[in-house]
């Protein structure tokens, strides 16, 4: 959190969280393009960014994208705003990002796990491990192109554009969200306008990105695809802070979250 802090107080800092707020994604060359900055402190300004956690990188081919990570402000708000008034504070929020931003379209999250890439790769796929931390088993063999189901509280998904993308056991993972069906809104308690909202928009997808880390390892969630103003996207961005310190603690206590 400290590192967090040091981080912001550097307006050029500041200036490149903006920026990634306006449009998530952008590689060094993109960044540079729209600020009046020397590539090597832009450089130099998203080392400090990343090693605070602030942003997390991930790779498309040979380009190098940079996203925001909610986990350091979400810290910074479960600590400081359960103290004070968080709906008053959560209000005006939400007001000055309707007023002054763009909304975001993806979510990325980066955390540290005290763990192997093989067991956090069971994690993400052995239907022991997810229904502990998730609530939900996943019916497939992790091939790519494969079909996938999600089985959650009673509720079976199946849909052929519900799929593996990407499998490279122990180090990258990616797939396809689930599709919004009624059984589905009614097992997790959604109503029908909601459910409504959810069905008419596009298909997002997700991307576990595994890398070693000294003794830990990292664990890097892309969460991409959505259309502006995605209730997915609103609904997936308070989800998986939680869930993924659920995981994180189920690994490295043998206990999930309550």
């Amino acid at each position: 959190m400290d590192e967090a802090f040091k981080a912001l107080a550097d307006p050029s800092r500041r200036l490149l969280l903006d920026v990634l707020n306006e449009r998530n994604g952008q590689t060094l060359r993109e960044l540079c393009a729209g600020l009046d900055m020397a590539r090597q402190s832009v450089s130099k300004h998203l080392a400090v960014l990343e090693a605070a956690g602030l942003i997390t990188t991930a790779r498309r081919g040979r380009e190098k994208l940079h996203y925001l990570d909610a986990a350091p402000i979400n810290a910074i708000t479960e600590r400081w705003l359960t103290r004070y008034d968080r709906r008053r504070a959560g209000a005006l929020a939400d007001l000055k990002r309707a007023l002054e931003s763009a909304p975001m379209n993806d979510f990325a999250y980066t955390t540290y796990i005290n763990t192997t890439p093989e067991k956090l790769w069971q994690a993400l796929t052995d239907p022991a491990f997810t229904s502990r931390y998730w609530g939900v088993s996943f019916e497939t063999d992790w091939k790519k192109g494969s079909p996938m189901t999600w089985a959650e509280r009673g509720a079976k998904t199946s849909d052929p554009e519900q799929v593996v993308l990407e499998s490279e056991p122990f180090r990258r993972l990616s797939y396809t969200w689930h599709t919004f069906t009624a059984d589905w809104a009614k097992a997790n308690g959604i109503d029908e306008e909601t459910l409504g909202k959810l069905q008419q928009e596009s298909r997002s997808k997700v991307t576990f990105t595994i890398e070693p880390h000294g003794e830990m390892v990292k664990l890097t969630v892309l969460h991409d695809g959505f259309d502006p103003g995605s209730t997915t996207l609103e609904m997936c961005s308070q989800g998986w802070p939680a869930l993924l310190s659920s995981l994180k603690t189920l690994l490295e206590t043998g206990d999930p979250l309550p």
